[in-house]
């Protein structure tokens, strides 16, 4: 009996440690199993924590004021103005209500200026309301919420059949205040999340700043900043020339939008939209501000962190002297005036005028008017000189004696040519501005100090081998035109110069065939007396530097440096320091210049009779000169298919000085004057330009 007992209780045995090891298992494991829980809650509780939360974090950018425009002395053109302003930054995901919420309590502490809603307008500010919004989506018929088969519509589909019915049945006449609301929403509205724009930024007083800045804990988004336009202390010198910038409301142009959206602009910035603020956009845009903001799940801003203050664009040093550009400027409107006064511009559309420093391209002054005969009315328009071209006449004769210089067809010592007229069959007489038969012969000097145009023509028949018979059709060798607008295009005419502004054009080149496709030699020998192809005048200026420079094409250029701007607003180092480009060398030689200048110097100051700008003559600084009218007819827009349009002279005028070592070019032309006007306006004005020049200069 004992010994069963014993192997009983030693069968128990194994079975309790087996229960035992188990508990312990199950134990430990608990134990691990809340071990893992305290770390993860030690550990990764911030982590955790901060996922609920559900922040998140973004860089906004904010825009800095543009770099300034300084004239050659360092005179401010073009400033900034800084102003109080109302901003609001649009948080993630924003509600409508919420953004009507914050507008109703901002009216409070802001007066709002007026302006125009349009109706769709009015209409998004009643249905910011969420109530007012659920209760017309009742009354919509079921069409109009869901298509054929019952599903829900889309929401941008919904809210126009909303908008629509609205704009039906609902009175949408507001109250003053109601207006203001709607204003200010609309703005609000209007922005891109996290982007910040102007709920007032215009005559924003200190009052308002300092009620909206103890109130902004309840106006989400609602900011006090600052705005920047631009300004001219100069005044209106240059418009034309300097551009404009985009308001917020314009933003990025159309024609650039995606481009400048890829390189990190907001489509409300505010940029260069023309000319030189266009030009020089990467320059004067400066770099942006950025700020780190914290939005939580709500979409409510938590902080917002300066990350970088942003730096103010750099700024550009002209090369024109803002004095000198306004006498040129009231100079070229006055002789315009007297021209007027004197009834000869009633189908002018305008006058131009350019100084150039010869040696180096830099533009001295560049103005310009823009007429219009049917009005009369007179703007400015100093950028016709680089995107307007006009026939100018004699002006291109230096150009084309220089050539045939340059082709061998006469020499500094042989270069007399007959002087006689010109007669072709069904073609009026070609001849000079005085009378046939006063010259038999002419050489190069004098033909260009009198301004021979039948000295011209002669040359062009060397340079094609022509075959002459008065009255008889004649025949040139049909590469003429090429000959001579090769030779022209060596000085720049006809092409663009390259200078740093937008927008300038080629020349025009009139055809070199008829209908029947033969060669219009007669429209030859008028282009080499500038009686055919159109020029700008910049191209102009460009190819009477050369001549004056000795040979040298220089390229025309406005921007002499860029400055940066130190953290105090003022000029910092300078980054960039335009350098005089040769374009090209003109290889006639010493010789055969000297012919061409004794020319243009004679036709100021000799002692011919027939001379064409001794109006200059007796100055202090030698002027060397020519000067050019073209023949042309006016071209009526409302009568386009007039068989006996008036007939019109363009007057034109080159020059530099002093001759016998340039420091300035002058280039003028005046379009489309009466048939009996003279150059006197032309010469004035060069006169003027001249004197105004070397007064500046200190040594008239």
């Amino acid at each position: 009996m004992v010994r069963r007992r014993q192997k009983t209780k030693t069968q128990k045995s194994p079975l309790r440690f087996r229960l035992n090891l188990l508990f312990f298992i199950a134990f430990l494991l608990l134990a691990i199993l809340v071990a893992q829980l305290g770390y993860l809650q030690i550990v990764y509780g911030n982590k955790f924590e901060s996922q609920i939360e559900q922040t998140d974090k973004t860089v906004v950018t904010g825009n800095v004021p543009r770099g300034m425009v300084y004239d050659a002395q360092g005179r401010t053109l073009v400033g900034n103005s800084s102003e109080n302003a109302i901003t609001y930054t649009k948080s993630i995901n924003v509600k409508s209500n919420e953004m009507l919420a914050t507008a109703e309590k901002l009216t409070k502490y802001l007066t709002v200026p007026s302006t125009t809603l349009q109706q769709q307008d009015i209409v998004d500010y009643f249905l910011a309301d969420n109530n007012y919004y659920k209760k017309v989506v009742a009354k919509l018929p079921k069409s109009q919420k869901y298509d054929s088969e019952g599903n829900d519509l889309s929401a941008s589909k919904v809210y126009k059949n909303v908008s629509q019915y609205v704009a039906k049945h609902r009175d949408l006449t507001l109250t003053t205040e109601q207006k203001e609301v709607a204003t200010l929403y609309k703005k609000m509205s209007g922005a891109f999340q996290l982007s910040t724009v102007y709920l007032k930024d215009d005559g924003v007083t200190e009052d308002e700043i300092a009620q909206v800045g103890e109130h902004l804990s309840e106006l989400p988004g609602v900011g006090v900043g600052t705005n920047w336009t631009r300004n001219y202390p100069s005044g209106s010198i240059l418009t034309s020339i300097l551009g404009t910038v985009t308001t917020e409301k314009q933003g990025l142009p159309a024609d650039s939008l995606t481009s400048m959206l890829k390189t990190g602009y907001s489509r409300n910035d505010r940029v260069g939209n023309s000319y030189l603020e266009k030009e020089y956009e990467s320059i004067l845009r400066g770099t942006k501000s950025q700020t780190q903001v914290t939005v939580n799940n709500d979409n409510q801003v938590l902080s917002e962190v300066t990350q970088y203050a942003g730096s103010k664009g750099s700024n550009l040093n002209l090369t024109i002297d803002s004095k000198y550009q306004t006498a040129v400027e009231n100079a070229l409107k006055s002789q315009f005036a007297a021209a007027k006064e004197a009834g000869y511009t009633g189908y002018s559309d305008g006058a131009y005028a350019i100084a150039m420093d010869p040696k180096t391209g830099a533009i001295k002054a560049m103005a310009g008017i823009r007429n219009d005969p049917e009005t009369n009315k007179v703007t400015d328009d100093a950028l016709g000189n680089i995107n307007r071209t006009f026939v100018m006449g004699s002006i291109v004769k230096p150009a084309t004696v220089l050539g045939a210089f340059m082709d061998g067809v006469i020499t500094p010592d042989d270069n007399t040519l007959p002087d006689d007229a010109i007669y072709l069959p069904a073609s009026p007489i070609k001849k000079s501005w005085y009378p046939a038969g006063t010259f038999k012969t002419m050489t190069a000097q004098r033909a260009l100090a009198i301004s021979s145009n039948t000295y011209m023509m002669h040359l062009a028949m060397l340079e094609s081998n022509a075959k002459y018979t008065p009255s008889k059709y004649i025949k040139m060798n049909d590469n003429i035109f090429e000959k001579l607008r090769d030779q022209y295009q060596r000085f720049g005419l006809g092409y663009k110069t390259g200078i740093d502004l937008p927008g300038e054009i080629d020349g025009y080149l009139g055809s070199t065939t008829n209908e029947y496709n033969a060669i219009k030699y007669g429209s030859a020998l008028d282009e080499s007396y500038g009686n055919y192809d159109a020029y700008t005048l910049i191209q102009v200026a460009q190819y009477a530097s050369t001549v004056a420079n000795g040979g040298y094409r220089m390229q025309p250029y406005i921007v002499d440096s860029i400055q940066k701007t130190t953290k105090s607003g003022e000029k910092g180092a300078v980054i960039y320091q335009h350098t005089p480009e040769i374009l090209n060398r003109v290889d006639f030689t010493n010789a055969q210049l000297k012919v061409v200048k004794q020319g243009m110097y004679d036709a100021v100051n000799g002692n011919d009779p027939f001379m064409t700008a001794s109006a200059l003559r007796g100055m202090a600084q030698k002027v060397a000169a020519k000067t050019g009218t073209a023949q042309s007819f006016y071209y009526d827009q409302n009568n386009p298919d007039n068989t006996n349009p008036p007939a019109t002279i363009t007057h034109s005028f080159i020059g530099y000085a002093p001759a016998n070592d340039p420091k300035v070019v002058v280039a003028v032309v005046m379009p489309n004057f009466t048939s009996d006007s003279k150059s006197t306006y032309s010469l004035a004005l060069a006169k003027t330009m001249f004197q105004d020049y070397f007064k500046m200069e200190g040594t008239n």
